[in-house]
């Protein structure tokens, strides 16, 4: 199952966006899903993580309580949802599955934060 990122964009900071990482397929084709971001110059950071067959969902420390993540079974998609975004939310965000190698090497959505 592809997996293919969108909603990024240029946003001040405070503001809000919403990513979506849709499967080319039916389902998902697996159990967790997990957001990635990387910044220019920074490794790949694991962002947020949802369970597919129950959508619980968790965070790491440096989002918690600004990201929420949630899906649509209908469409197959997973969705990020942040807020209160700052300039060091600024990166090429990705999703996968937990079985992919390369957690940061789709093409990603880019979320720049600039006033």
């Amino acid at each position: 199952v592809q997996l293919v990122e969108s909603g990024g964009g240029l946003v001040q900071p405070g503001g809000s966006l919403r990513l979506s990482c849709t499967a080319s397929g039916s389902t998902f084709g697996t159990d967790f899903i997990t957001w990635y971001r990387q910044a220019p110059g920074k490794g790949c950071e694991q962002v947020a993580a949802i369970k597919i067959t129950t959508g619980s969902a968790r965070y790491a420390d440096s989002v918690n309580g600004r990201f929420a993540a949630s899906k649509d079974d209908s469409k197959s998609t997973v969705y990020l949802q942040m807020n209160s975004l700052n300039l060091d939310d600024t990166a090429v965000y990705h999703c996968a599955g937990p079985y992919t190698s390369n957690k940061c090497g789709s093409q990603g959505t880019q979320v720049t934060v600039s006033s």
